[in-house]
């Protein structure tokens, strides 16, 4: 058996992390091979996420785009849950990072998974279309075995509180413009209506696209991975979050649950009993 040099057990050691994304020396580092400092001043914020996950620096207009998704998505005041989680936990008495961490960790699959569910429908029903089918008859299609699976719910459409989500109609008009530009080829925004009209077809009813629906356009059409369109939804949605648990850690209060004191939750358990009663056990 080979001895291991200290070299073999150094490169070993430096081995046992690998990684594409970041590289330093002593005075040096480098992001997918630029150096900091000439990213610094020359690359924006959205420039730099493009960068850091798909490894080459975007176009401007590219950016521009997916910029347009993050900010959307900001925020959605404190009837999202994650919202309320963050300034509950600012209430606490935790710092800014726990209380963003703690709203962040409640994005699942029902709250902040739309966005991702979305790109995996658009991609499926962009590759399920045959050969010579419209795109009516393939999300039509598509809708009817979804529903037909028992499904409620269109990740992407329909909102609890808007009968039209403001975002998504603005959302859809950039990605149009940049579509004619040549930036995106525009079928993801072509599926996503027609998925609008196929529930309207199919519910006979409108259900609007949302913010989810739209800003999923937008990863879709910049060849975006569909478990990214949550990362970068987590992305933007931890900035209203920060704001919000900075605003309510300056405005005080403490441990505010998520109704006011003065009211209390809807009990339905049995009523109230003697342990001494022989009859409120189960030995009768």
């Amino acid at each position: 058996m080979t001895e291991k040099t200290t070299r073999d057990v150094e490169k070993e050691v430096e081995d046992w992390w690998r990684t594409e994304i970041i590289d330093m020396a002593p005075g040096e580092i480098r992001f997918r091979g630029y150096p900091i400092e000439e990213l610094i001043g020359s690359v924006s914020f959205a420039q730099m996420v493009w960068l850091m996950l798909r490894g080459e620096l975007p176009s401007a207009d590219q950016s521009g785009l997916l910029e347009v998704a993050l900010m959307a998505g900001v925020d959605h005041g404190p009837q999202a849950p994650s919202i309320a989680i963050a300034r509950m936990a600012a209430t606490c008495g935790v710092d800014l990072n726990n209380a963003m961490a703690s709203a962040l960790n409640v994005l699942g699959d029902v709250h902040g998974g739309a966005g991702e569910q979305s790109v995996e429908m658009y991609t499926e029903i962009l590759n399920g279309r045959e050969g010579g089918e419209t795109l009516m008859n393939t999300v039509d299609r598509f809708l009817a075995g979804y529903f037909g699976s028992g499904q409620k719910y269109v990740p992407g459409f329909g909102h609890r509180f808007h009968p039209v989500d403001p975002r998504a109609p603005r959302i859809l008009e950039l990605v149009d413009r940049a579509a004619e530009k040549g930036i995106v080829n525009g079928d993801f925004a072509a599926i996503a209506r027609e998925i609008e009209q196929g529930i309207k077809r199919s519910k006979g009813r409108d259900i609007p696209m949302n913010i989810d629906g739209a800003t999923a356009v937008v990863y879709a059409e910049l060849g975006f991975p569909a478990p990214l369109a949550r990362g970068l939804f987590c992305l933007s949605r931890s900035v209203g979050i920060l704001a919000h648990a900075w605003e309510q850690s300056q405005q005080g209060g403490r441990n505010k649950g998520p109704i006011p004191r003065r009211m209390i939750w809807s009990y339905e358990g049995v009523p109230r009993r003697n342990p001494a009663d022989p009859a409120s056990s189960g030995d009768v």
